[in-house]
């Protein structure tokens, strides 16, 4: 393993992050032809697919028995609720405002760590960085932003959906580090995630009385193929590429780029706006959340 990010790893992560920022704009996008839960019943099963395939090629085993049943279902249950929670969220607010409080996870799972991992204790460098990326929040959900005509602007609705999801997002990590699936091919992991969370979302779907396809247009649906392959296909398994080649904390500080990508794809493809509030929100959540996940400085 290499002890520093590379520059042909610097390339692939901006890749992943410009694919995730690009990923919540293109949700929003078919979410117009798509219904949100179904959609993300059928990004998961699409994904599941996908990646059942690439497993597969790679020779990696999918079913066998080793007493991870109950962990992957729990885990699985918050991989569902954590895009139940932020497609319909990107419905209801701006992809900046999701993308931002989305990516608050890291805070949850800091907070979780410290009482379920032992050694993985909050330092004072990580009490600041809490503080930092909760204000950060509040200025987002509280902040005052002009909206160009034509584009919906966020609500307290939306907002709450998409921290809902980043708790999910947060519990999922938190079950993964405390449990077997800690030593289990990181491919598999995510392939009962996508494959166990598709039916039950297409499931909620139909219990909220969702309309299902309303006419999707072509772009809709090349929307929804990019969160397939690019997000679910791509991203998922050259994250699992990267763990297994760099250190685990450089890789996942540099996806907490993720935000600041995100805001500007939804400024540049979608016409939302830089407001200062917005700025000065995205630049405390992610100071906070570099120093909440910044590598410990060795003695």
């Amino acid at each position: 393993m290499k002890p520093q990010l590379d520059a042909f790893a610097v390339t692939i992560l901006t890749s992943m992050c410009i694919c995730l920022a690009v990923g919540q704009v293109a949700i929003k996008v078919a979410n117009a032809g798509i219904s949100p839960v179904l959609q993300a019943g059928l990004r998961s099963i699409a994904g599941a697919i996908l990646l059942g395939v690439f497993c597969k090629a790679r020779g990696i085993t999918l079913f066998e028995r080793n007493g991870i049943l109950w962990p992957a279902l729990l885990t699985s249950a918050f991989f569902a609720a954590e895009f139940g929670f932020l497609y319909p969220g990107l419905e209801r607010t701006t992809v900046a405002h999701a993308i931002i409080l989305l990516y608050t996870a890291p805070l949850v799972v800091a907070v979780g760590a410290h009482f379920l991992i032992p050694g993985d204790r909050l330092t004072a460098a990580k009490i600041a960085g809490l503080g930092l990326a909760l204000a950060g929040v509040a200025v987002v959900v509280l902040g005052k932003e002009s909206v160009a005509a034509g584009i919906k602007g966020p609500t307290l609705s939306g907002d709450l959906m998409c921290l809902a999801g980043a708790f999910a997002w947060g519990g999922l990590t938190l079950v993964i580090r405390t449990t077997r699936l800690a030593r289990i091919e990181p491919e598999r992991v995510t392939f009962i995630q996508l494959l166990v969370s598709g039916p039950p979302l297409c499931a909620l779907s139909l219990a909220l009385g969702e309309p299902g396809l309303n006419a999707p247009t072509p772009l809709m649906w090349a929307a929804f193929a990019f969160t397939v392959f690019f997000v679910a296909g791509y991203v998922f398994t050259t994250t699992t590429w990267l763990f297994t080649r760099y250190p685990a904390s450089r890789v996942m500080a540099f996806l907490l780029l993720t935000p600041i990508f995100g805001v500007v794809a939804a400024h540049l493809l979608l016409g939302e706006a830089l407001g200062p509030d917005l700025i000065a929100g995205l630049a405390l959540v992610v100071a906070g959340l570099w120093l909440v996940n910044r590598p410990a400085r060795r003695p």
